[in-house]
């Protein structure tokens, strides 16, 4: 029986469960299709990632002596779409099997249930085994919690795997977590430590030739790119980054500085998503890198627990409540985007940073994505459904499984406590401490109302005062709304006052 084996542009990973059994008559299916790059309107360089990453996965395919269709977005019988290339492929190649595994988004994988119904030919979907825990094994984790917090499943994962565990089961270090150590404010005059950039391949510049005339009008900056687009360049920036990077990673990991996109992360998310790097195998290196004297213990547990506790968790999370968790809208927020989140003018310089960041690189890292462009969100009631698209479509790791958590759960509130405890709300005095962005900003984050004023302090009190019945019994908000009731009638009308000037002045264009 012949089988056609489909691999998606984020299963890049030769032990991908779809390719386990893998015959000499069967064929290896990839294809880049414009319905994928453009549901959302993706960022130039990751489609350009993709492309090549998939092109050098299918060219290894080859080499091996497997045979692989690969279809190119420019191919003039290319029909757009992942289900009709299926189909043709099913047709041409009078294949009896379609094999897959499972995919990271909801709507792929109803595309995919459809296909033995629609194709009439059996359709396999395997588990996506590069995770570490399977849908399954967190809904049972899930199973009768009132609720579902992170750290407590971190914990079951560190002891299932062994990582950072004594031989007696107890935590490394006598902690099981090291977060406290790892939020130290910018040291003076930190800048971020120099990255491999690659020998392009003709591969390569054949992508970026591509991509740069069909998505010219997509926001972000194609050129310069400096991505790794093959397995064996993701391991040289892995290696890199333990050796070089990771040491330092531990004590700034939630600083922010003018001009600095990267610091001390790791850029490897992108392509850990993509399959290029395998979860596991990260954490392995990390902790012998602990073991060996190499990297502190905050910075190697608070790296792994990015991976093996926050990755599995949202993944966990995501797959547990869709398809409704996608429709979830705790405040009811429905302010339309503000321009400046596509790079239009803003006076706010921590907003204009992260937002340049984004468009120059794909990537901003995890404190400008929750703290500055998602905190505003939150506090400015932004429609969740347009800043969920924002999120997916601008960053190079960005795909629903892992976005929809992040972004409706963790720094919208949006799905009303599912994943926080608590909204991640904050005033200019969190940025002005983590940061400094605020030196020389139009706006003073010691100010609350006026024309100086900075405009998270105000619209900070304004979404507490504005959503107090959703809010108060929170069992972690008691002091803000104590503070709130401490202010003069006077004071809160100013604030209330100030928020609506903000809005106006965000609708006109003008914040």
């Amino acid at each position: 029986m012949n089988h056609l084996r489909l691999v998606l542009a984020d299963q890049l990973s030769a032990s991908l469960s779809a390719l386990a059994d893998l015959q000499a008559g069967d064929v290896v299916l990839m294809c880049e299709v414009m319905e994928e790059a453009t549901y959302v309107r993706h960022h130039p360089k990751k489609i350009a990632f993709l492309f090549a990453a998939m092109r050098h996965f299918a060219a290894e395919l080859t080499d091996k002596g497997y045979k692989v269709r690969y279809v190119t977005l420019t191919d003039p019988d290319n029909t757009g779409s992942l289900t009709t290339e299926v189909e043709r492929a099913v047709k041409s190649l009078a294949v009896e099997q379609v094999v897959v595994t499972e995919p990271g988004e909801y709507r792929v994988r109803q595309m995919m249930q459809s296909w033995q119904k629609t194709l009439g030919v059996a359709v396999d979907i395997r588990p996506d085994d590069r995770f570490l825990s399977s849908t399954e094994q967190f809904a049972r984790w899930a199973s009768g919690k009132k609720q579902l917090r992170m750290e407590y499943f971190y914990r079951e994962m560190r002891k299932a795997y062994r990582i950072l565990i004594e031989p007696d089961g107890t935590p490394t270090g006598g902690q099981w977590n090291y977060d406290k150590d790892n939020r130290k404010p910018p040291a003076k005059s930190m800048v971020s430590p120099s990255r491999i950039s690659h020998i392009k391949s003709a591969i390569l510049e054949d992508v970026l030739k591509m991509v740069g005339k069909q998505f010219s009008s997509h926001f972000g900056t194609l050129e310069p790119f400096h991505f790794a687009v093959t397995r064996q360049q993701t391991l040289l920036e892995l290696d890199d980054f333990i050796v070089r990077i990771l040491p330092h990673f531990g004590d700034y990991q939630d600083a922010m500085v003018k001009g600095e996109a990267f610091l001390n992360h790791s850029l490897l998310s992108s392509y850990i998503n993509a399959g290029l790097l395998l979860p596991l195998e990260i954490c392995r290196k990390v902790e012998a890198a602990y073991r060996n004297n190499r990297v502190p213990l905050n910075a190697a547990e608070g790296f792994i627990r990015q991976i093996l506790g926050w990755r599995e968790y949202v993944r966990g999370i995501y797959w547990l409540k869709m398809p409704g968790y996608a429709e979830l809208n705790f405040f009811e927020a429905t302010h339309p985007l503000p321009d400046f989140y596509w790079g239009g003018k803003t006076g706010m310089a921590c907003i204009g940073e992260a937002v340049a960041h984004t468009r120059e690189h794909a990537y901003s890292h995890h404190i400008q994505r929750l703290m500055v462009t998602g905190n505003f969100a939150l506090i400015a009631g932004l429609d969740v459904k347009r800043v969920q698209d924002w999120y997916l479509s601008v960053y190079s790791d960005a795909y629903e499984w892992v976005e929809m958590p992040n972004t409706l759960g963790m720094a919208l509130f949006g799905d009303g406590g599912v994943l926080g405890s608590k909204p991640y709300a904050a005033s200019g005095k969190y940025i002005d401490k983590m940061s400094n962005y605020c030196a020389g900003c139009r706006y003073d984050p010691q100010e609350m109302t006026g024309p100086t004023a900075c405009p998270f302090n105000a619209l900070y009190w304004d979404f507490f005062a504005r959503n107090r019945q959703k809010l108060e019994a929170n069992q972690r908000l008691p002091f803000v709304y104590s503070t709130w009731d401490k202010f003069s009638p006077d004071k809160q009308s100013g604030i209330k006052d100030q928020a609506r000037s903000i809005f106006k002045r965000m609708d006109e264009g003008t914040l």
